[in-house]
């Protein structure tokens, strides 16, 4: 299983294959390296997947390096390990955080971000409906109890086939005799706040990755990023590529034919 070290020792899985461009893929909050299974088979490029502290096949840590910096530096180490110089970003929720980090931090380190539903403006909405699930156990006991729970209850989402409902929870949680137990450690639950604090201001580090090839990708019944919000993020990159994803809201899963005709020019743009 191939782990690297980072600064403070913890270790973290990362899994890599195909050839070419690299393309680093970093998920969502809670979420792990199994975030890009539908959309890799389908990307011609070294596609790179990293599971954070705290989640999937890495260490848990110190909640308090639970951060965005943090987890950027992290990344950062991994393209030492890997002695790669530069890399693509394809960010998911959280990961389009610490791309457009990156891009304010090691610029010269990118060649270009695609984010996947994220933006510098994350509807308050959207967050509380991540607060209320994160670190928290499922009531369902079993993988098709959740599935079946997804597919009934979650909102924004049409024409989604059981067997992707039921590779989305076995993505999210393990299945035992006590029931679903999360593939993440719960004190990311922490991490969230409570809202009462102002949001700070992320568009600096949107307008960070001025130059760069640039992909937005959002679901069109996303709580998390809005039509205002993507609106805004064009006009100020009138040069991005920019797709909305009929019947998908927070996130698309990646394969579906505006996602991944948004990445391939993306990807072309860098080749």
């Amino acid at each position: 299983m191939p782990r690297f070290a980072t600064a403070d020792g913890t270790e973290l899985y990362f899994h890599e294959e195909g050839s070419g461009l690299p393309v680093l893929a970093l998920p969502g909050l809670t979420r792990n390296t199994t975030d890009f299974d539908h959309v890799a088979p389908h990307l011609n490029c070294r596609l790179i997947r990293v599971d954070y502290r705290g989640r999937g096949q890495s260490d848990w840590a110190a909640p308090d390096t639970y951060t965005v910096p943090v987890e950027a530096a992290d990344v950062l180490a991994l393209m030492d390990h890997l002695d790669l110089p530069q890399a693509a970003v394809l960010g998911t929720s959280r990961g389009g955080m610490i791309a457009m980090f990156l891009a304010a931090t090691a610029k010269d380190r990118l060649l270009g971000v695609a984010l996947n539903d994220i933006g510098p403006d994350i509807a308050e909405d959207g967050l509380n409906l991540i607060r209320a699930y994160v670190g928290k156990r499922p009531a369902q006991k079993t993988y098709a109890e959740a599935a079946a729970a997804r597919a009934a209850h979650l909102p924004g989402f049409a024409g989604v086939p059981m067997d992707r409902w039921l590779a989305e929870v076995a993505q999210h949680y393990a299945e035992g005799p006590d029931g679903l137990t999360l593939r993440y450690d719960p004190a990311l639950a922490g991490t969230l706040g409570d809202g009462s604090a102002p949001a700070p201001d992320l568009w600096p580090l949107f307008d960070a990755m001025a130059g760069l090839p640039l992909a937005v990708i959002r679901g069109a019944n996303s709580d998390l990023l809005t039509p205002d919000t993507l609106a805004e993020m064009q006009r100020r990159r009138p040069d991005a590529i920019v797709t909305t994803v009929p019947d998908r809201a927070h996130v698309p899963f990646l394969d579906e034919p505006e996602s991944l005709d948004a990445l391939h020019r993306w990807l072309g743009d860098m080749r």
